[in-house]
C-alpha cells in the first residue's frame, strides 16, 4: 500500500470516528482526488460545506470534485465564490485557472492565473502556468522574462513545473528531461507500484495494452484508427484499449472500439484502472499521454504491466522511472538526442506516427464562403495556438511582406488570441486583414480547407504534428525547419519519410526564403504538389499495414525481453 492510500485510510477513519471534524473532511477530500475518485472526494466536500458553509477551503475541494468529473461550468462556480472568499490563496486561484479555462472563459482564466503569479511570483508552478495561457491566449508580454524564470528553476531542480507545457519553451532536450525527472520523482514518493505481474511463458500470444483520453474524435484517435484496424490481421495479438474519456459518440470511437478491446475506465479511480489493466494480462501496455493533459501518469507508476511505453501524444522524454522505452524513428530521435531520454529507445522501421488512411478529402466551400480573397497564395498554419510564439508568427509575417496579394490562415485562437495576432502583425507592417481565421470544423470539414492552402507554414520549437500530418495527407506541402528536440524534429520526420527533405531547411531564414521562393513561382508549387501526390500514393508513411507488421515486431521483442528476464534495452 503506498503511503498516500494509507493516509487516506487514516482520514476516513478519523471522519468516521469524529465526523464534526471539519478539517478531517477537507483532507479527507484531497485524499481522494489525488486518488482520482471524483465522487468520493465530493461526497467529503459536500460533507466539510455541511459544517462550515461557504467556507473557502470546502468550496474550493468542491470545485477541484466537479473539474475532475467534467463539469467545468461547476467547478468555475465553485472556485469564484471560494477565491471570492479567500482573494489572496494562491492555490485556489490557481484551480480557478484551471476551471475557467475548461469552461471555455479564456480570458478570464488569464486574469486568474496572474492573479495567483502575484500573489507567488517566486514559485515556478505558477509562473509555469501564466507562461503556458498567455501562450494559448498570444499574449505575448514577459514571455521572456517568464520563460526565463522556469527554465532556471527546472535547471536548479527548484519547483514542479508541468512538462507539456515545458515542450513550448525553447529548451534543449536535457532541459526537457530535468523538467520530466522532476514531475516524476513527485509522483514516485507517494505511489508505489502493484505486486509483480505473474510471469509469462515466452510462447505466449503477445497481449498489447493502450491507456489515453483520445480514443475518440481527438488527435490521437485520428493518428491511431487505422493503424488499430491493420493490428487485425495479425490474430495472434491481441489488442486492448483503456480509454479514460467516454464513448463520445464518433465514427472515430465506432471504428476503435470495433477493430480492438476497448475498456471504458472513464473517472474511475486511478488504483482500478491499473487493476483492470492487470487483470487483463497485458505485456506492453503503451502511455498515448504521457504528460499531457488527460492523462494518468498516477496509473502508469502503478506498474499495472511488466514492459511500458511512451508513444506518440507526447513528443518527450517522460524521465519516469516506470516507463520502459520510448517509441520513435530515427529522424525524430536521432543519436544526438537519445542521452536526453530516460527510456531505452525502440525504433520501428519507417515513421514513428501512423496516420489515418481512410479519410476522405471532401470539396470544400468556395474561397470566398471560407473568408478567403478570390485570388492569391493562401498560406496556412492550423496548429493550436500556444504554438504561434513571436518567433515562428514574425517569419511568417516576413513572408506575407514578400509575396504579393498572399494571406495567412490561421486556426481561431480562444479569447482574444486573434485579435493580438492582427496587432502583431500590423506591427510588423503588415496589413492585419492579411490574417484569416478559421474557427474549429468537424475533421472531415477541415480537411476539406486544405484544398485552398498553397503551403503550410510550421512552428518552432513546438511542430505541427497530427496537423502536418492532416495537410500532407490532404496533399498540402509542409514546410518546416527541424530543430534538436523530439516535438520540433516531427513534421521534419514525416516529411522524410515521404522523401521530400527539401521542405525541411536548416534555419529561419532559409525558412522564410524558401516560402517567399515558393509563394512567387506557381510552376514550383505545382510540381511540388504532384511529387507530395506521388509520395502519398507510393511512400510507406501511409501504408498502415506495413507499420502494424514493424509495430508488432518491435513489440514483440520487448516483450520477449521481459520474459526472458533481461532488462529494457535499445533496439533497432
Amino acid at each position: 500500500m503506498s503511503a498516500a492510500a494509507s493516509e487516506r485510510d487514516r482520514l476516513r477513519q478519523a471522519v468516521s470516528a469524529q465526523p464534526q471534524d471539519f478539517i478531517a473532511w477537507v483532507m479527507l477530500a484531497d485524499a481522494e482526488l489525488d486518488h482520482g475518485d471524483a465522487t468520493a472526494g465530493l461526497r467529503a466536500s459536500e460533507r466539510a460545506l455541511l459544517l462550515r458553509p461557504r467556507h473557502p477551503e470546502a468550496l474550493a475541494r468542491l470545485g477541484r470534485s466537479h473539474w475532475l468529473s467534467g463539469r467545468h461550468v461547476q467547478a468555475a462556480q465553485a472556485l469564484s465564490e471560494a477565491a471570492a472568499q479567500a482573494p489572496q490563496h494562491p492555490g485556489i486561484a490557481l484551480w480557478l485557472g484551471h476551471a475557467l479555462e475548461d469552461a471555455g472563459e479564456a480570458e478570464a482564466a488569464a486574469q486568474a492565473y496572474e492573479h495567483a503569479y502575484r500573489l507567488v511570483p517566486d514559485e515556478p508552478m505558477f509562473a509555469a502556468h501564466l507562461l503556458n495561457w498567455r501562450r494559448k491566449l498570444c499574449d505575448w508580454r514577459e514571455l521572456d522574462t517568464l520563460s526565463a524564470q522556469v527554465r532556471r528553476a527546472v535547471r536548479e531542480g527548484r519547483g514542479v513545473v508541468e512538462p507539456f507545457a515545458f515542450l513550448s519553451e525553447d529548451a534543449s532536450a536535457q532541459e526537457q528531461r530535468a523538467c520530466a525527472q522532476q514531475r516524476a520523482q513527485a509522483l514516485a514518493s507517494v505511489i508505489r507500484p502493484l505486486p509483480p505481474a505473474p510471469h509469462m511463458p515466452e510462447d505466449a500470444p503477445l497481449r498489447l495494452g493502450f491507456l489515453s483520453n483520445g480514443f475518440g474524435a481527438h488527435p490521437t484517435g485520428l493518428l491511431i484508427v487505422a493503424f488499430f484496424e491493420a493490428l487485425q490481421a495479425h490474430d495472434t495479438t491481441s489488442v486492448h484499449l483503456f480509454s479514460l474519456t467516454p464513448d463520445d459518440g464518433s465514427p472515430i470511437r465506432q471504428r476503435l472500439a470495433d477493430g480492438t478491446q476497448l475498456h471504458d475506465v472513464a473517472g474511475q479511480p486511478h488504483a482500478r484502472i491499473a487493476q483492470t489493466i492487470r487483470d487483463q494480462r497485458i505485456d506492453v501496455l503503451y502511455d498515448l499521454r504521457g504528460w499531457g493533459g488527460g492523462g494518468t501518469p498516477e496509473v502508469l507508476a502503478m506498474r499495472p504491466a511488466p514492459v511500458q511505453v511512451n508513444w506518440l501524444a507526447y513528443p518527450g522524454t517522460s524521465g519516469a522511472p516506470w516507463i520502459d522505452y520510448v517509441l520513435a524513428d530515427r529522424f525524430a530521435l536521432p543519436d544526438a538526442l537519445v542521452p536526453a531520454y530516460s527510456e531505452a529507445v525502440a525504433y520501428v522501421p519507417g515513421a514513428f506516427q501512423p496516420s489515418d488512411t481512410r479519410r476522405a478529402i471532401g470539396t470544400p466551400p468556395s474561397r470566398s464562403e471560407c473568408g478567403l480573397p478570390d485570388t492569391g497564395v493562401v498560406f496556412a498554419c492550423f496548429n493550436n495556438s500556444y504554438k504561434l510564439n513571436p518567433r515562428s508568427m514574425f517569419r511568417m509575417l516576413d513572408v506575407l511582406a514578400n509575396v504579393d496579394g498572399s494571406v495567412l490562415w490561421l486556426l481561431s485562437g480562444p479569447g482574444r488570441a486573434d485579435d493580438r495576432l492582427r496587432a502583431a502583425a500590423q506591427a510588423r507592417g503588415v496589413d492585419p486583414a492579411r490574417l484569416v481565421f478559421m474557427r474549429k470544423l468537424p475533421h472531415a470539414d477541415y480537411l476539406a480547407r486544405y484544398r485552398h492552402v498553397d503551403l503550410f507554414l510550421d512552428t518552432h520549437p513546438y511542430n505541427a504534428h497530427t496537423t502536418a500530418s492532416d495537410a500532407l495527407w490532404a496533399g498540402c506541402p509542409v514546410l518546416t525547419c527541424p530543430g534538436m528536440t523530439f516535438a520540433a524534429r516531427v513534421a521534419g520526420s514525416l516529411n522524410h519519410h515521404l522523401g521530400l527533405d527539401e521542405m525541411n531547411v536548416a534555419d529561419d531564414a532559409a525558412f522564410v526564403a524558401a516560402a517567399i521562393r515558393l509563394g512567387n513561382d506557381v510552376d514550383a508549387r505545382t510540381a511540388l504538389r504532384a511529387r507530395l501526390q506521388t509520395a502519398i500514393a507510393s511512400a510507406p508513411l501511409f501504408d498502415m499495414p506495413r507499420f502494424a507488421d514493424g509495430f508488432v515486431h518491435v513489440a514483440q521483442r520487448m516483450a520477449d525481453r521481459h520474459r526472458k528476464g533481461l532488462p529494457p534495452a535499445p533496439l533497432d
